[in-house]
């Protein structure tokens, strides 16, 4: 059985499938969503070190964690070990079960701060982020990042053992380059070599869509793998790929309930962030969720002008009503 139950550190997690870090896309109502779709660990949206040290009330308001959504890994991305540090105290404090350091994140500007995959290119400063954090909270500590910066090069083999010899609990690292962001092929091959240089779990990233590419991935070595933007829209993929990975014929998402799935996060984002405000982060999300169903790109574009909470709702009432699907 290649679904199981892992540990990492002193936490244990009841299988191995988890929901990856994305920003403007895991908060709190999403991570709720995906841990009933049978996630066995979700991930915060990625919060600025930095930020927390001049306390944004915005990154301290992402650090927040609610009793519903344990167990809860809080990603931070930043590149001064002693900032790092401090703000790993403030998201053990707030709730995070697992602290986990971007050092994956392709974005430019937050390579420019020397921040996010920059920090492979840096190893030892990468490990000076690692010692430092681990001595001040008492949660696991990980670290994500790229097997490389470009194609046919890998780094992840060197960095996961400098990562382990530094103090991490477990290792995610996404099968892509830096310089292919989310597109291509996944180097299964390099997570494989990766995978087998060091003891601590490794948590394979990218390109997971379905039962058979998490097979694939867990085949190649992983201890467990993550899953990103397939399971936005579809929350519960998580238990989709468990139940067909072992052996019962899983539960798909009718468009139906893909529409009143929608209808629920969206209360649920208004209860959290306002009526307001709610509907605002949820258009992120709606293109996703909507994709593939008929008159979906339709009601997604009449969305996008839904001012509150009682204008989306009715959107969606109507066109379950009108009998689209």
């Amino acid at each position: 059985m290649i679904i199981k139950p892992i540990k990492i550190g002193g936490l244990k997690l009841k299988n191995n499938l988890f929901l990856s870090p994305m920003a403007g896309i895991t908060n709190s109502a999403f991570r709720i969503f995906c841990l009933e779709g049978g996630a066995g660990l979700v991930a915060s949206e990625m919060v600025s070190a930095s930020s927390l040290k001049y306390a944004s009330k915005k990154s301290f308001e992402m650090l927040k964690v609610l009793p519903s959504e344990h167990p809860i890994a809080v990603q931070i991305f930043g590149s001064d070990p002693e900032i790092m540090a401090n703000a790993a105290v403030h998201a053990e404090a707030c709730g995070a079960d697992i602290v986990d350091i971007n050092a994956s994140c392709p974005v430019k500007k937050i390579l420019r701060s020397g921040s996010g995959s920059m920090l492979m290119k840096n190893p030892r400063l990468m490990a000076d982020i690692i010692t430092a954090i681990k001595k001040k909270i008492k949660v696991p500590l990980t670290i994500k990042f790229r097997v490389g910066f470009t194609d046919k090069e890998n780094l992840s083999v060197e960095l996961a053992h400098i990562a382990e010899e530094s103090g991490a609990d477990a290792i995610a690292v996404h099968g892509r380059p830096v310089s292919r962001m989310h597109n291509g092929e996944i180097d299964l091959e390099f997570l494989h070599k990766t995978a087998s240089r060091v003891k601590v779990p490794v948590i394979g990233n990218g390109g997971i869509v379905s039962a058979k590419t998490a097979k694939e991935m867990l085949e190649a070595g992983c201890d467990a793998v993550s899953i990103g933007r397939a399971a936005v829209g579809n929350p519960r993929i998580f238990s989709e790929i468990i139940a067909e990975l072992n052996g019962k014929a899983p539960e798909y998402t009718g468009d139906l309930d893909k529409v009143k799935m929608l209808n629920r996060f969206i209360i649920l984002n208004s209860e959290l962030y306002g009526e307001i405000y709610g509907v605002i982060r949820a258009r992120k999300l709606v293109g996703y969720w909507l994709k593939g169903l008929k008159g979906g790109a339709e009601l997604r574009k009449r969305f996008m002008f839904a001012k509150n909470l009682n204008e989306a709702k009715t959107l969606l009432l109507q066109y379950i009503e009108k009998g689209i699907l």
